[in-house]
């Protein structure tokens, strides 16, 4: 009778867990995931705001994640400290670890996800799909390299508090990074990809960002329907 009692109470416990990751997925089929990607100092940040701004989406840098376990003081930021510092990358699971829990303290309330920053390879991708959920859109802001060494430079120079990892030799470093990784992702997530061009109008951009967004929310709305 043990054996019998126990053996229902897992079944019991199974039951409940396949539920649970049931309704995760309604939940984040019915939500909105848009990759941002680009390089630094592409101007991601501005078009997230303006984003933010107009469809109420919840706004997650991969960056600012990190950089708040940093300002925390404890171990793990120390180490991330170390990595960014070097312009080398923090470790996939850092991230997703970060990301993941950001975004299940906000799914009850959100309209929609920006994961900014994210992925930077292509298994970081892979992974971010098979732990959390897939990705309905990836927008790629393109811009030259100069143009965004310039963008980063210009912007710690005006810095009132400066970051450990904006400076010309880790900025170099960085970009150099961000170009070995970035064909792989394109390649990878072709069918899902938008590229834009950043080296426009901040508004003429957002136009096309827009409408961009609209199609993956009149899908959204069709398959809920």
């Amino acid at each position: 009778l043990f054996m019998c009692h126990q053996m229902a109470m897992k079944k019991e416990a199974e039951e409940k867990l396949k539920a649970e990751q049931l309704r995760k997925a309604q939940a984040a089929a019915d939500i909105p995931i848009v990759w941002i990607l680009g390089g630094p100092g592409c101007g991601k940040g501005t078009q997230c705001a303006k984003i933010v701004e107009k469809y109420g989406f919840t706004h997650l840098s991969s960056g600012d994640l990190l950089r708040n376990e940093v300002a925390s003081g404890s171990d793990k930021g120390r180490e991330l400290q170390a990595v960014m510092a070097s312009g080398g990358l923090v470790s996939n699971d850092e991230v997703l670890s970060l990301l993941n829990d950001a975004i299940v303290r906000s799914r009850g309330s959100s309209k929609g996800f920006l994961i900014d920053g994210y992925p930077r390879e292509k298994n970081q991708g892979v992974e971010f799909e098979s732990r959390v959920a897939p990705a309905d859109l990836a927008l790629y802001f393109e811009c030259s390299e100069d143009t965004m060494l310039q963008r980063i430079m210009a912007r710690a120079a005006a810095a009132e508090v400066k970051r450990a990892d904006d400076n010309e030799k880790t900025i170099r470093a960085r970009l150099k990074t961000f170009k070995q990784n970035t064909s792989a992702i394109l390649e990878l997530y072709d069918e899902k990809t938008l590229t834009i061009n950043a080296e426009r109008d901040v508004d003429d951009i957002f136009l096309e960002v827009c409408q961009a967004i609209d199609c993956v929310l009149k899908k959204k709305a069709k398959a809920v329907a």
